[in-house]
């Protein structure tokens, strides 16, 4: 009497009904045992004690109640969830779970589906499972994180309910520094489509159970989850959906649209209404939520799925949290819009540094004819000037392609920097205060000393300029390992020992937007025409091109720190020990050797073989790399020199070099070109074993670069 599930009240209700229908049954036994002594009053009191009788049983006949319905409505709405979870009982057997979860564990639906330990199996997810498990034993709720395969890690969140059950969640989702493909449905809401696309029969819901683990799924969901009707009604939210609006008090009995954008509001619902006629398959709605913490905007997915449709549609709303994912696809369409800026970057430079080097030449052959006293000094050396103003920038230009050549050495960063103090500190100028901190026992860098130099000089310029009524720089290295993988700016810094460079300074500071700006190319703040825009951006080129990173911390007001991280060289025996520098004497830059002039630009070929003349060299011209291998092999004359552009059609700089060795392995060669870095990638050659010089270049820095090489220099 007392377990049973009645429509008395349970306790001494129940017992008092129960005599008065004893009591009843007797009178009504004595009535028809008895007819002629009870008489019409009798009969009368059978009637009423039937009537009452017939009132007592449909007042106590078992039927569901509305805890019941809303028990069930939430066990449905779970069962189509399109994140996989299960209910395990204290011996970690699985009570229940739905289809995702079952796909994910690869069993069907007549199989009983493993426990998570073993649906899961696998090194990355082994540890992290045993402590979801600890911990739910333990009676202690607990989220983490594990990666399944390249690019896809699964959220896991355990949770514990009466009678020592545990609700289990697993969420797909991106992993952190993925490169991110065009976006495609995540495994779990793949298979979330193919089950709504198709009957699924529920799983088999233990009834006592039943109402409070699918109401404790409901509440403790790490996807927004509500029940709405045909208008739009709230008629229950839970708990990640409500924080989601950033709502405080429960969202029951409002209208869903009125929680989202103006803009939105429509779509959100045209979306409720064709699911309440019925429709399937309908797209996700994007929509805004409160802003986060750190003032960055939250965006989710809603998907709508009916649970009956018609004039009293019911329709369960989800809402999936993509903030992560979509930041993570903006910083991709950021750092791809770098990668194509820096290509056609490249492209234009190449092209462009043969011309200036043609003009250039040129300026400095009319130069010698025409000396400072000549009326058309002036203009020519004019043109020189910003011809080599045009070759600067170029190179700025290269450096944020990353296509300049680099020369790196073993550099002791607190040496560098010691050197270029004395520089930055007539550079700041008077008002500003520049204080380096280095560390004592600094690890040692790969990098190009000049250019990693350049790259600090910007940043110590930067900080200046932002400082107009004074303020102070600082400089600081220091060691730092990295235990994880970190992410920095649109770039993923990887675990390993790094030398860090902060740069920071005490002046105006930078707003989130101008943040996001900064490093692409020809953005300044600074007022027109003074500045192009490239300063940060080759910084960033040589930091990327040095194989480091770099990131920006600045708030409006209150400065900017820029830091920059540099891989660790470890220094084997035979590289620590130092080389001495040869005194650095003047020498004379004529010869009589035969070089080799390879070069598919005629006006340029034809400026380097004038010059070459000049000094008195014999040389022989090759428009490309089969003319050129073509007059090697005829050998009619002996070559002490080629001199070889990298980039030719047909057959490049270094496949034609590769030939020529294999013929006569001491020919001695140097490489010019706008930029080499791909072309000696290309052939398996680096900058390190080469001579180089770079375009453009003049006459003085083509005889001196030959001539030291002749000379075993």
């Amino acid at each position: 009497m007392s377990a049973m599930a009645l429509g008395v009240p349970a306790g001494p209700w129940r017992w008092a009904a129960l005599a008065f229908l004893l009591l009843a049954l007797a009178a009504a036994g004595l009535t028809i045992a008895a007819p002629q002594a009870a008489g019409f009053a009798g009969y009368t009191l059978l009637v009423g004690i039937a009537v009452i009788a017939l009132l007592f049983i449909i007042a106590v006949w078992p039927r569901r109640g509305r805890a019941a319905e809303n028990a069930l409505r939430v066990a449905e709405a779970a069962a189509k969830a399109n994140i996989a979870w299960a209910i395990t009982a204290e011996g970690g057997a699985v009570l229940d779970c739905n289809p995702v979860y079952r796909r994910m564990a690869g069993t069907g639906q007549t199989e009983a589906p493993p426990p998570p330990e073993l649906a899961l199996a696998g090194e990355p997810s082994a540890a992290v499972l045993y402590r979801l498990s600890r911990d739910a034993a333990e009676g202690r709720a607990r989220e983490e994180s594990f990666v399944v395969m390249p690019g896809l890690e699964i959220v896991a969140a355990v949770r514990p309910l009466p009678e020592k059950q545990t609700a289990w969640w697993f969420t797909p989702r991106l992993a952190a520094g993925t490169v991110i493909q065009p976006r495609q449905p995540a495994p779990a809401a793949e298979i979330a489509a193919a089950e709504q696309s198709k009957p699924v029969a529920p799983a088999p819901v233990s009834p006592a159970p039943a109402a409070g683990n699918a109401a404790d799924l409901f509440r403790d969901a790490p996807m927004g989850v509500a029940f709405v009707d045909a208008a739009g009604v709230i008629g229950e939210a839970n708990l990640a959906l409500t924080k989601f609006f950033g709502a405080s008090q429960s969202l029951a009995g409002k209208n869903f649209a009125a929680f989202v954008d103006q803009g939105e509001q429509a779509q959100v619902m045209d979306l409720i209404a064709r699911v309440a006629r019925g429709e399937t398959g309908l797209k996700a709605v994007e929509l805004r939520g409160q802003k986060s913490g750190s003032g960055e905007d939250r965006m989710a997915e809603l998907f709508a799925t009916p649970l009956h449709a018609g004039k009293d549609a019911k329709i369960v709303l989800y809402l999936l949290d993509v903030s992560e994912q979509k930041a993570l696809e903006t910083k991709f369409a950021q750092s791809q819009k770098m990668q194509a800026v820096g290509q056609l970057a490249g492209g234009v430079a190449h092209d462009f540094n043969n011309l200036l080097t043609v003009i250039i030449g040129n300026c400095e052959f009319l130069l010698m004819r025409h000396l400072a006293g000549d009326p058309s000094f002036k203009e020519i050396n004019e043109v020189h000037q910003n011809a080599l103003r045009a070759a600067a920038l170029v190179s700025q230009l290269l450096a944020f392609s990353r296509k300049q050549t680099m020369q790196p050495k073993i550099l002791a960063l607190n040496d560098v920097i010691g050197e270029l103090a004395q520089m930055l500190r007539r550079l700041v100028g008077e008002g500003i205060t520049l204080n380096v901190e280095r560390e004592p026992e600094l690890w040692p860098v790969h990098a190009d000393e000049a250019q990693l130099g350049n790259a600090i000089i910007n940043l110590v310029v930067n900080a200046r300029d932002a400082m107009p009524s004074g303020g102070t720089v600082s400089i600081k290295t220091a060691n730092q390992a990295v235990a994880t993988p970190t992410a920095l700016g649109t770039a993923i810094m990887p675990a390993g020992d790094y030398v860090r460079i902060e740069v920071a300074d005490t002046g105006t500071g930078m707003s989130k937007e101008i943040q996001s700006k900064i490093f692409d190319p020809f953005f300044t703040t600074k007022p027109v025409g003074q500045g192009t825009g490239l300063g940060l951006a080759t910084v960033y080129g040589i930091v990327k091109q040095s194989g480091g990173f770099i990131t920006v911390d600045s708030e409006v007001g209150k400065g900017t720190r820029f830091y920059i991280y540099l891989p660790r060289r470890r220094v084997e025996a035979s590289e620590a020990q130092p080389i001495e520098a040869a005194p650095v004497v003047a020498r004379d830059v004529t010869g009589q050797d035969t070089i080799l002039l390879v070069e598919d630009e005629e006006a340029v070929r034809s400026f380097a073989a004038r010059a070459l003349r000049m000094r008195g060299y014999n040389v022989l011209e090759a428009g490309g790399g089969e003319e050129a291998l073509e007059i090697v092999k005829g050998g009619r004359e002996k070559i002490d020199l080629v001199i070889t552009d990298v980039v030719m059609p047909n057959m490049d700089g270094p496949t034609m070099v590769r030939h020529v060795k294999a013929l006569k392995p001491d020919m001695q060669v140097i490489f010019m070109s706008g930029y080499a870095e791909e072309a000696f990638r290309r052939n398996d050659q680096t900058s390190e074993n080469i001579h180089f010089l770079p375009k453009p270049f003049g006459l003085k820095q083509l005889a001196a670069k030959v001539k030291e090489v002749l000379a075993g220099g």
